[in-house]
């Protein structure tokens, strides 16, 4: 034959491969892989996961396994695996799929409101890769605590509820370390001196900022509820907060999911430092989470002469104030009847 009609024959030859190849490969790694109805679909690959495991954990979403296997092999992917939180759309293809999991979701984590430090951590861990036992050992490492002034019983006070983003797979020293970080933040030169004006730690306000929280939902009533309660103190009287005897009640029974609505003489009598009935001051430290509306609450609270209230049977929510004991026992017996007439239990 012509050596020069070989070249041409050559040159088409080799052109139509490439188009082939192009074709399989385009097919193989451009067209749509997934097989899930939802919009979009997250997946999370845990630390230390090999290629083996992200196959696995991908399985369910991914139509031709072969197709995604032959792209993350050819995009180097087997042997770069990154853990955290992935996100997948319908539609996507094999390519789209590994380029997705090289970029990491951040999480956007948020809390409040909690009881103990138990249900924290179990909030927490259910958003984040590290579990409800690591975060509390890292919360409650005594020389963290001692460096930041706290102890066991006050380390929910660090916790200012809010929003805040991590990576999913974030060690729990960063998590501990970003909220003492806005815990710092947060407790700026004047909330400082305003706690220091009422004699009071930042512990200490949100401690009883706890107790303001328990009372009332309502955050109008909030710098009222908290005078009382600092009136109190300035007289070294009980507080007698039915909140902390509640609280308590679920700590003697290690149960904080138990819903009690009534608190009973006998409770009145529990040998607990978190009993104000039968201790004055404060309790060791906070028996719930307070909100910041909670905690400005105590910081601006309202000045008054009142050391007493009772929850009103007329604008329910709110509670009805009084100057001396003659005053609150008419409106407490107004109260216990409304009550007696529910039939409230424990």
């Amino acid at each position: 034959m012509n050596p020069k009609r070989i070249v041409p024959i050559v040159s088409v030859a080799i052109l139509i491969v490439a188009t082939v190849v192009g074709v399989v490969y385009y097919l193989k790694a451009f067209t749509a892989n997934t097989k899930f109805n939802e919009n979009e679909m997250f997946v999370y690959v845990p630390t230390n996961s090999t290629y083996e495991d992200v196959k696995k954990i991908i399985s369910p979403y991914v139509e031709n396994m072969e197709k995604f296997t032959f792209v993350a092999e050819q995009r180097g992917y087997n042997a770069n695996v990154n853990p955290g939180k992935f996100l997948l759309t319908k539609g996507m293809s094999s390519f789209s799929i590994v380029s997705s999991l090289r970029h990491n979701v951040p999480v956007k984590l948020a809390f409040n409101n909690q009881e103990s430090l138990g249900k924290l951590v179990q909030r927490l861990s259910s958003q984040i890769e590290p579990d409800s036992t690591t975060l509390t050992k890292v919360f409650t490492d005594s020389v963290f605590m001692a460096e930041n002034g706290f102890t066991k019983e006050s380390i929910l006070a660090m916790f200012i509820p809010n929003t805040y983003e991590f990576y999913w797979n974030v060690s729990p020293i960063k998590v501990r370390d970003k909220l003492a970080k806005e815990y710092r933040r947060f407790w700026n030169e004047e909330r400082q001196a305003k706690a220091k004006a009422l004699n009071l730690t930042p512990v200490q306000v949100s401690t009883l900022a706890a107790i303001v929280h328990k009372e009332t939902a309502k955050v109008d009533e909030r710098p009222r509820v908290a005078g009382v309660y600092l009136n109190r103190l300035k007289k070294d009287m009980p507080l007698q907060a039915d909140p902390t005897v509640i609280y308590a009640v679920k700590e003697r029974e290690g149960d904080f999911d138990t819903i009690i609505k009534r608190v009973m003489y006998n409770d009145l009598k529990i040998n607990s430092p978190y009993n104000t009935y039968i201790h004055t001051g404060l309790p060791p430290g906070p028996i719930a989470m307070p909100d910041i509306s909670a905690i400005d609450a105590v910081l601006n609270a309202e000045k008054h002469n009142y050391e007493y209230f009772c929850a009103s049977v007329e604008r329910f929510g709110y509670h009805e104030f009084a100057e001396t004991y003659e005053q609150h026992q008419v409106i407490a017996k107004k109260y216990a009847e409304w009550v007696a007439k529910q039939g409230y239990q424990r």
